[in-house]
């Protein structure tokens, strides 16, 4: 049976607990555990699907089709492993599970009540990795800050296994916030006594506190820290702020995390843990040779973590090139024909970036054209995808009303349209078409050149599709599509081989990026600007010489 680690956060939010999670559980694995995690949201929304960006960050899609929280995300990234559909469970995926037996007779008649009825039910998703011989160790992230209402079904569930489970079966890490006061010149512990105050009134003891800080934490204060919050002084784990979150699994290995959690769950057989390949990514990201500067062309450029993975997926790529991404946000809604070149001026590519909705189409379009025209290096993800087939219309076959069926119902050419089993579907959480599906490559084009394959699987979240009607006049104009789906032909990836670098893709590459394996299609873009940048370079110079 596995061992469970269980990480709460108090103080704040966004101190960054799926951080310390990845880099704990990266630790770990690397010394030669089977490991997983799990995120617990106390959000009452089934899963993060129907949620605006602004309201919760990009939403993350696993291979088995699950919408998720963007913290899946980081997972994957650091383990190079996959997660699932029963790796993130909702308040709202827990009460409708409770609600449905309820409906179906299962309590024989009984007050349904949150204890014991949701609790039993947050246990048994909490448990429910561990069962079997699949992981050693599974870690689980409770979502909220300590003293939320919201989270407290979650804290209670966590107190009953401390009494339930052996105690060398269980472990709590607590992440909480050392704040500095300027004014003072001091680093102030009494919040992160009160959230351990506040966590321990509810019966859950934390074994290890992870104390986000800017300052050094010294061994007084560490002291200090221990003594009123009742743990051993070597369990408290300075966190500084780091240059990058790739810099945390190491931070967390001097501070000797793993070993703690070790000693504390009685696991004597492990290994040194081999660090040499992160620690070589970490080294070509620290010190690139060159700079690139890529456009991220979106609407919900105002929260970076609307496009978290894409983001990732550039500093991924750059290590592998050499090269630092500087990435320039450019809200869509805001380019125009008579000021696309003021605001892309400077960029060596050019990404337009996924989205739902009418708002900002037009400049997305307008974006696309630039790159298409000036033979900067482009790449559209889904929506920018079929933005590069409306303009492709638009402006080379001359279908000047072309459009998405999305966008305008009434146009004449509707190039990109809702697929077919999408149409009769009515509710609207989950019903995308979700998950992991294979794409057959088209040899010779620059799609294969990128993958080094003709056949892949890659992860979607769409409801629209290339209008296959228009194939033939987009192959005959130059835009070919270099990938369908070999079952029902869907087109995957359409791209101008006359173009230095000019590809769309309905599927979203950036999903399974990660530390050891990047996305091949965002290597590919990422060397194309840098080349592109070589060249604009070397014609800058000329320009001068002369």
């Amino acid at each position: 049976m596995a061992k469970y680690i269980f990480v709460t956060g108090g103080v704040t939010s966004s101190l960054g607990k799926g951080i310390i999670a990845a880099s704990l559980a990266k630790l770990l694995q690397a010394r030669g555990l089977k490991v997983t995690i799990q995120k617990f949201d106390p959000y009452i929304n089934v899963d993060p699907g129907t949620l605006n960006p602004y309201e919760h960050g990009e939403c993350y899609v696993t291979e088995d089709g699950a919408e998720t929280d963007l913290d899946l995300g980081h997972y994957e990234r650091f383990l190079s492993t996959y997660t699932s559909q029963a790796n993130n469970v909702t308040t709202g995926r827990i009460y409708q599970t409770v609600i449905n037996k309820e409906r179906a007779g299962d309590f024989l008649g009984k007050t349904v009540q949150v204890v014991p009825h949701i609790t039993d039910e947050i246990k048994r998703r909490m448990l429910l990795l561990g069962e079997g011989d699949t992981y050693d160790i599974v870690i689980t992230e409770i979502g909220g800050t300590v003293g939320d209402i919201e989270s407290l079904p979650f804290i209670e569930a966590v107190r009953q296994l401390q009494w339930e489970l052996p105690d060398e079966d269980l472990m709590v890490v607590h992440l909480t916030l050392i704040p500095y006061l300027k004014a003072a010149k001091e680093l102030k512990t009494k919040p992160t006594q009160h959230s351990v105050k506040m966590l321990s009134e509810t019966g859950v003891h934390p074994d290890i506190l992870v104390c986000r800080t800017e300052h050094p934490l010294n061994n007084d204060l560490k002291r200090k820290i221990a003594l009123f919050c009742n743990v051993k002084t070597e369990a408290v784990i300075e966190a500084m702020d780091a240059p990058t979150i790739y810099e945390v699994p190491l931070l967390m290995l001097r501070q000797k995390l793993d070993l703690i959690c070790l000693k504390k769950l009685n696991i004597t057989k492990f290994e040194e843990p081999n660090l040499d390949k992160w620690k070589g990514f970490l080294d070509k990201l620290k010190y690139p040779k060159s700079k690139v500067t890529v456009g991220l062309i979106g609407k919900y450029i105002e929260l970076q973590d609307a496009y978290k993975s894409i983001l990732e997926s550039f500093v991924h790529a750059g290590a592998i090139n050499d090269v630092q991404v500087e990435v320039v946000n450019v809200h869509s809604e805001y380019i125009t024909q008579q000021n696309v070149s003021e605001k892309l001026a400077g960029l060596d590519g050019l990404l337009v970036a996924p989205g739902f909705g009418l708002r900002g189409i037009e400049g997305k379009i307008v974006a696309v054209q630039y790159a298409r025209e000036k033979g900067l290096p482009f790449f559209g993800i889904c929506l920018g995808m079929q933005m590069a087939v409306i303009e492709f219309a638009r402006n080379i076959l001359g279908l000047k009303d072309a459009h998405s069926t999305e966008m305008d119902a009434n146009s004449t050419h509707q190039v990109i349209n809702m697929m077919e089993e999408q149409k009769k579907i009515t509710m609207m959480g989950g019903t995308m078409r979700l998950g992991s599906y294979p794409c057959h490559i088209t040899e010779g084009s620059l799609a294969h050149k990128i993958y080094g394959s003709t056949e892949i699987t890659e992860r979607h979240r769409h409801r629209y599709e290339f209008n296959s009607d228009y194939l033939q006049q987009f192959t005959d104009a130059g835009m070919i599509a270099s990938g369908t789906n070999p079952q029902t032909g869907l087109v995957e990836i359409v791209e101008i081989p006359t173009h230095p670098f000019f590809i769309g893709v309905q599927y979203h590459p950036e999903l399974k990026s990660s530390v050891e394996n990047p996305a091949p299609l965002f290597v590919g873009f990422i060397g194309a600007a840098k080349k592109y940048n070589e060249l604009s370079s070397g014609d800058k110079k000329k320009s001068a010489s002369l």
